[in-house]
């Protein structure tokens, strides 16, 4: 068992760890306000796709714990505020909607919100068992004593349970399947550097950090048998938004005959749009390349360019690892 937990729901109030802190501080933060909640997605104290979305239906669920005489207004002005905060994850689209269902299914107020805090804990146990399913659809994809490469952070941190592409590798290294792990530092902030190294460490699986400009190198010698990614979007044709650097992964992958996987859960397949090229793109602030963890290393005025995520075409991506299905190409999800 972890001895951390990235967030859970206790005395009616959503506790999550601060993950912007991580590793030099563990720190946790206790709020039943949905405007705090949503602060805390925006600022990447909580991220991550699937705990995004878990998140969210706690923050609805927070929203409706008082009584108004305005049911419908309050429940739409957390809907709307929560939706701003991360527009390229669908999961927190999705996890609102199904909130949304229940607001439709009870006008009582007074049972509206038990039974959304019922479907938001339904939300969050799924992503649990969501977790271990990906795990063993993925884990035979790897011979061996296989040494994985991954980018960005897509363990515990980022969902409700183990993980997704984390948590291959993890029961991949039990099985004796993978031996070490490469972690991308993933610039700008750091994900793998700070919280992919941390949970790497917690689990005691032989690991180095490494700079995002030294994956080609590693692959030219010959050192990485597989690289294994999460996903924010992935498009009906197979087409996947992730963390940015990802796409020059697969390009490297591709050149040097590496496979190059996906895993996430099916919730986070959005089947309303055909390609990629539909993905909203999220940009971020200069100041998260102008400063890191708070220290500034340029001029602030100097512009930079800051997606936050890029997409990789399904004809460069092995397979999509989920809880339902192991996809190979072509892709038809």
């Amino acid at each position: 068992m972890s001895d951390f937990f990235s967030l859970k729901f206790e005395n009616d109030s959503l506790i999550f760890i601060d993950q912007t802190k991580l590793p030099l501080e563990e720190e946790y933060i206790s709020t039943d306000n949905y405007e705090r909640i949503a602060v805390a997605i925006e600022g990447l104290e909580i991220r991550g796709a699937p705990a995004i979305g878990i998140a969210a239906a706690y923050g609805i669920t927070v929203a409706m714990k008082r009584n108004s005489n305005y049911v419908t207004t309050q429940f739409n002005s957390a809907y709307e505020r929560l939706g701003r905060t991360r527009p390229t994850a669908v999961n927190l689209f999705w996890a609102l909607e199904e909130m949304k269902k229940v607001l439709h299914q009870n006008s009582n107020q007074a049972e509206l919100y038990d039974e959304l805090k019922k479907r938001a804990i339904e939300i969050h146990n799924d992503d649990i068992s969501s977790c271990e399913a990906i795990a063993a659809n993925g884990i035979e994809l790897f011979p061996k004593d296989s040494v994985i490469l991954t980018h960005c952070n897509t363990g515990q941190l980022a969902t409700g349970g183990a993980g997704t592409a984390f948590n291959v590798i993890q029961r991949a290294f039990e099985a004796g399947r993978v031996s070490k792990v490469y972690a991308d530092e993933t610039r700008p902030l750091l994900q793998g550097s700070r919280l992919t190294a941390y949970e790497l460490s917690k689990a005691n699986i032989p690991f180095e950090i490494v700079p995002d400009s030294a994956a080609a190198f590693l692959m030219k010698q010959r050192k990485i048998d597989a690289v294994i990614v999460g996903a924010d979007r992935i498009a009906k044709n197979g087409d996947t938004a992730n963390k940015i650097g990802t796409y020059n992964l697969a390009i490297l992958c591709n050149y040097y005959n590496i496979p190059f996987y996906v895993a996430a859960p099916v919730s986070t397949i959005d089947y309303s749009i055909p390609s990629g090229d539909n993905i909203e793109m999220e940009m971020r602030g200069n100041e998260e390349v102008s400063h890191i963890m708070g220290v500034q290393v340029t001029k602030s005025e100097y512009p930079a360019y800051t997606p936050a995520f890029d997409v990789t075409p399904n004809e460069l991506i092995t397979a999509i690892i989920t809880d339902k299905n192991l996809y190979k190409p072509p892709f038809d999800l």
